[in-house]
């Protein structure tokens, strides 16, 4: 459900509203009815809260929101949009419970809520985000934060954590992990030999260490020792460059030094449907956050740009601008 003072219970019931993801799965939701009742009655979903206390109780009927019961939200303490210990520990157990039932097997995937980092920390949960949260429970040393919008996928090396401290927290070993990351993540997505980019940290990619050392220290060691064990990782590259790149089919994954690098040309395309995301390496499955599917805007720059990948010259019949729209 994520925070139930925020607007996690709201986006909930809207997505559970929707008939078509009733047919590709059976949603259940995992926090308090008080909070799924107000939600319902906001927007107009018209739909009835349930609340079980197992995943055997539930009976997936489409005129229901069954909600699996962490505790009853107190709301007549807090009001929506005021940060609290108490409503983040409710999204903080409801994440913990969610991840209890997948490795249990009693669920085969997770999404999770919007939560507010301030009210996770006032509850004494000391984690920056989902990301660690899922690593901590599953016990996963090397894990990455992946967004996904169309055929545009980012994965970074760092996340939260101050910009000041992200040159100390590089290393070629960590960089190298998360190609490899990237490599591991598009196999699993259907790309057999994927192509990562990998970003350097400071303009121009530290053009020969005039602005900066961290691509020739950590991460031109680590794209060598990707490639010497067959990955096609290229690089550094300049984020300018290489995001761009990406969108026309140059590279199949992205990976950003730090959160903003990955964050913002992503959403900057991707925030009007919402972008997948998704935390890589915990084992055989991952945490997703509400997400969007292929575009064939997107999918038709890609294909621009690798004709001239395979040596074709670029013409109006190949540059998707030019194409006639239905």
């Amino acid at each position: 459900m994520g925070d139930p003072a925020g607007i996690g219970p709201e986006i909930a019931v809207k997505a559970l509203a929707c008939q078509s993801l009733r047919s590709t799965c059976w949603p259940l939701l995992i926090g308090d009815t008080v909070s799924t009742t107000e939600a319902v009655t906001l927007t107009g979903s018209g739909l009835t809260a349930r609340p079980v206390l197992n995943v055997a109780d539930a009976t997936f009927e489409p005129d229901l929101i069954e909600v699996l019961l962490i505790d009853e939200f107190d709301r007549t303490a807090h009001q929506y949009g005021q940060i609290s210990a108490h409503s983040g520990d409710a999204a903080f157990r409801a994440i913990e419970k969610g991840i209890q039932l997948a490795m249990a097997g009693e669920l085969d995937a997770v999404v999770t809520g919007p939560i507010h980092k301030a009210a996770l920390q006032a509850a004494g949960h000391p984690f920056p985000g989902h990301t660690e949260i899922f690593a901590h429970y599953t016990q996963t040393q090397d894990f990455a934060m992946l967004l996904i919008y169309g055929d545009l996928r980012v994965i970074h090396v760092t996340t939260h954590i101050p910009l000041q401290q992200v040159s100390r927290a590089l290393s070629a070993d960590r960089v190298y992990k998360v190609i490899k990351l990237a490599h591991e993540a598009c196999q699993k997505l259907g790309i057999p030999t994927p192509r990562v980019g990998v970003a350097g940290l400071n303009p121009h990619a530290g053009d020969s260490g005039l602005f900066g050392d961290e691509e020739a220290k950590h991460i031109q060691p680590a794209i060598e020792q990707a490639q010497a064990q067959g990955i096609d990782a290229d690089g550094p590259v300049p984020p300018d460059t290489l995001f761009p790149k990406a969108l026309g089919g140059w590279y199949d994954i992205c990976v950003a030094m730090y959160h903003d690098q990955g964050h913002i040309p992503l959403k900057v395309i991707g925030l009007q449907m919402g972008p997948g995301q998704s935390t890589m390496g915990l084992g055989q499955w991952c945490e997703h956050y509400p997400g969007s599917t292929h575009h064939s805007h997107v999918r038709g720059s890609r294909h621009c740009l690798r004709h001239r990948r395979q040596g074709y010259r670029l013409t109006r019949q190949h540059d998707p601008r030019h194409r006639t729209r239905g």
